[in-house]
């Protein structure tokens, strides 16, 4: 138990360091940008006193330490920034929008993480024979279909040809209209997740293949044991901390996946948000989302990590 709480400190402590680096690229990156904040908020027939007078309020001439103390500080209290001539909080917009783009995370995290574990039990149960050898032909043709591409293709499908799920339109809440959300949210997530699926089988294959080789698995069998209750109780639960690892490092791709997968099927969330911040010329609006975008990922991670403890005992041990 005190190697668990190690491991899970040392994660922990690990965190607000991150946190503050990505903090710290996500303003510099911003700080490069040729749009004057002064002339989003006045307006371009503002005068130039007026304009130099915004910047001062605002501390915009200062030194990049200045300001990304000040802009940490701003964070510590929840204003992420103003944008628009209205100066309209980022938060508000990104509290409207995250909620969608990590629910269309996490359904296309759950439709890979099934489809995947279910093709990789199959193909390593099957191995070199036909069923593997048509899983590994369907898992290199997914891994190899961009997202993007795939979402015009279902578009085409099933929305122009069969008409059976909608590619626009309102985004139902998933408290009141479960079934409106879930046909909303299919082709996006199936889009999202049908890549993920590609590599993670394989991952989910390999790990398999090498547990039933061990010598536990030919024991239990030669001792009468159901070959289904070997590999649903021991195989498959210690093969799963490689495919896990995977799976926290694509977390990240179905992140950033999910923004251009929403502007596709005109979901508002963070993409769709992004994408008006940089055709009005909204730095802040970007600065915002990519931030949260950014921090969300790294805390997914951490989650991740730990999960790890829970799946495996001997990981409790590094």
């Amino acid at each position: 138990m005190t190697a668990t709480f190690q491991l899970v400190g040392r994660r922990l402590l690990q965190l607000p360091v991150m946190v503050l680096g990505i903090t710290f690229l996500v303003f510099v990156v911003m700080s490069f940008s040729k749009v004057d904040p002064a002339i989003t908020a006045l307006g371009e027939s503002s005068s130039l006193e007026d304009r130099q007078a915004y910047r001062d309020a605002l501390g915009l001439d200062d030194p990049l330490l200045v300001r990304y103390i000040a802009f940490l500080g701003g964070l510590l209290q929840g204003d992420i920034g103003t944008y628009s001539a209205r100066q309209l909080p980022v938060l508000d917009e990104v509290a409207r929008a995250f909620p969608i783009t990590i629910q269309l995370t996490f359904l296309g995290l759950l439709i890979a993480v099934l489809g995947a574990t279910l093709l990789g039990i199959i193909a390593a149960v099957f191995r070199d024979r036909w069923p593997d050898q048509l899983i590994r032909l369907v898992s290199i043709a997914s891994l190899s279909t961009p997202s993007f591409w795939l979402a015009v293709l279902l578009i085409q499908l099933f929305t122009l040809q069969l008409n059976v799920l909608p590619a626009s339109g309102a985004l139902p809440p998933l408290t009141e209209d479960p079934g409106g959300w879930l046909a909303r949210m299919a082709l996006p997530a199936l889009a999202l997740a049908v890549p993920v699926i590609g590599q993670l089988s394989r991952v989910v294959r390999s790990a398999m293949v090498e547990e039933l080789d061990r010598d536990y698995v030919r024991t239990a069998l030669g001792a009468g044991v159901p070959r289904v209750i070997v590999i649903g109780r021991n195989v498959l639960r210690n093969a799963l901390i490689t495919p896990v690892t995977v799976l926290g490092l694509r977390i990240g791709y179905l992140i950033g996946g999910a923004v251009v997968i929403e502007i596709i099927f005109a979901l508002p969330g963070m993409g769709t948000l992004i994408l008006n911040g940089v055709t009005n010329n909204e730095p802040n609006l970007v600065q915002g989302v990519t931030l949260v975008v950014a921090l969300a990922f790294v805390v997914i991670n951490v989650i991740v990590d730990l999960l790890y403890v829970l799946i495996n005992p001997r990981i409790r041990s590094v």
